[in-house]
């Protein structure tokens, strides 16, 4: 991710520090605009809930983890951290079985929820079985549902029993995945039906290190401390996310020094930013991808040779740099150079008219008097959709609108709010509802290259992520073979299938692997974000 000040990229692996100007006042002290201990955060996407278990995108996420803890988190290293346990289980120390089926944690002694009532194993049993709860709107899941049962024999224990080996289960199960949750209380949420429309998903009763003071619909969020916390009280006195729906006027907002940090800048403001004086533009690799996603259910996209034509009219070079400002690198699949698991052999799709056209035509796709594809009568018509917040792909699906034309291909763009385009099936969202032909979107996905609830078959919505709705025999069979085996190398070797699979079938066309931008004030200070989570070690951040 990116980092602050003088910390940053000393302690961060793959950390670039761009256009910054430090605290350069006389002694040492604070710029004259920064508010001491308070921190001002913009965000573009504001959350529907509070509830951990209910996130569906990467805003939500951060947020939550200012109130929420995982039981096990990374740092900024990769290393595996305890959270709300004591011990990150692993086969060395027995919390993992030699047969892998059996995973045991033991938490800390004296957690307690903000309003006092103890943390427990009993929270942990709940937290998973809410997930699981076919009521309860959650986004996926992926791992929860290979746990067969959930033993709690005393307050600090909880003993987790697997269906099947999974190997990336520590940073899966409550840990730092793709869709990471946290856990919630089994005294607040335990009797009740489903958890959708609560009170405590805008008035949560956590265990992180801050809690909420006022949510301002549409407008900000106020956190304070958490006086219980386990890792001791933190050392900001407040925490302010404001909600700014537009990249330009957060831009502005860096400039007049009204936010101290922009969550996620896109690569549209990247070369604006390095211009932006007393600001620190961070840079780092993490496991994520920029994507045109393909709804495999929608004619014609149905049909592989439609989607190979797609991503040979795509010129992802020219998208690359016309977008990213050199924040970017072209990607040909999910999994970025960095990760153990990238691999090698992949269809690569070059920029190639005369092959999109070629692989159209074959499909029984011909062109009329205007130049526009029909078949049996039917023009080749599509819909991308986006969310409007994020001026990069605002700008890039313009561009795919052209590139696809030229090939025949009309397409519309629809513009949506992130909430509502992110949101889950329950809440409506779009992706998860499959209400799109195509749509530019951007994943981060977790510590382990695991992409089992992107693309199996069982992790279509409401199960997972995969809202391309996309299902492969041979990919499940490959993603179970990584899944099930806890050594490296026999997991590289299955993941390299996985994603030979991908890049012939084409769900999704990678576009650019990104190097996170995040513009921060020079004086906010212990920002060391992990590969997943900017706000893991909250508790520690002090401006």
């Amino acid at each position: 991710m990116r980092v602050a000040g003088i910390l940053a990229c000393a302690l961060l692996a793959g950390c670039t520090k761009i256009g910054t100007t430090g605290s350069s006042q006389t002694g040492g002290g604070r710029h004259p605009w920064t508010r001491p201990h308070v921190l001002r955060i913009g965000f573009q996407v504001q959350p529907n809930t509070l509830n951990p278990l209910l996130s569906a995108n990467t805003s939500e996420d951060n947020i939550d983890h200012f109130l929420f803890d995982n039981l096990v988190s990374i740092d900024e290293k990769g290393n595996e951290v305890p959270m709300l346990a004591a011990v990150v289980p692993t086969l060395e120390n027995g919390g993992i079985s030699k047969d892998g089926l059996t995973i045991t944690y033991h938490l800390r002694k004296g957690l307690v929820w903000s309003d006092g009532y103890p943390l427990t194993s009993k929270d942990v049993k709940y937290s998973w079985s809410a997930i699981l709860n076919p009521n309860n709107n959650v986004i996926t899941q992926t791992g929860y549902s290979l746990v067969s049962s959930v033993d709690t024999p005393d307050d600090t224990t909880v003993i987790f029993h697997m269906k099947q080996k999974f190997s990336p289960a520590i940073n899966t199960i409550f840990g730092e995945s793709d869709s990471p949750y946290e856990i919630v209380p089994e005294h607040v949420l335990g009797k009740l039906h489903d958890i959708n429309n609560v009170p405590f998903n805008s008035q949560p009763v956590t265990s992180g290190p801050f809690v909420l003071k006022e949510w301002v619909r549409g407008d900000h969020i106020t956190l304070v401390p958490n006086d219980r916390y386990f890792l001791g009280k933190p050392k900001l006195d407040e925490i302010v996310a404001k909600f700014i729906p537009d990249e330009n006027t957060e831009l502005n907002q860096l400039r007049t020094h009204d936010i101290d940090w922009q969550f996620e800048a896109s690569p549209e403001e990247y070369k604006e930013l390095k211009t932006v004086p007393d600001l620190d533009v961070i840079l780092q690799d993490r496991n994520e991808i920029e994507n045109v996603q393909m709804n495999v259910k929608h004619p014609p996209l149905d049909d592989a040779r439609v989607r190979q034509a797609i991503a040979y009219a795509v010129d992802t070079p020219k998208l690359v740099n016309d977008l990213t400002g050199g924040s970017g690198e072209v990607a040909d699949q999910g999994l970025p150079p960095f990760m153990w698991a990238h691999a090698n052999d992949v269809t690569r799709y070059g920029f190639d008219l005369a092959k999109a056209r070629a692989l159209l035509h074959e499909a029984g796709w011909i062109a009329g008097p205007d130049g526009t594809l029909a078949k049996n009568g039917q023009r080749l018509m599509l819909t991308i959709v986006y969310n409007v917040s994020n001026a990069t792909r605002r700008a890039a699906v313009v561009q795919v609108q052209a590139m696809l034309k030229l090939v025949g291909i009309d397409v519309f763009v629809k513009a949506y709010q992130g909430g509502l385009l992110f949101a889950t099936m329950g809440q409506g969202g779009i992706l998860q509802n499959g209400r799109f032909d195509l749509a530019w979107t951007g994943w981060v996905a977790g510590v382990d290259p695991d992409q089992s609830s992107l693309y199996m078959c069982n992790a279509q919505p409401p199960h997972g992520n995969n809202t391309d709705f996309y299902c492969n025999p041979a990919l499940d069979a490959a993603e179970n073979a990584a899944l099930t085996n806890f050594d490296i190398p026999a997991r590289k070797k299955a993941y390299a299938q996985v994603e030979a699979i991908l890049s012939r079938d084409v769900p999704t066309i990678a576009v650019w692997w990104p190097r996170q931008i995040q513009p921060v004030n020079p004086d906010f200070k212990g920002f060391t974000p992990n590969s997943v989570t900017e706000t893991w070690n909250a508790y520690t951040w002090d401006i």
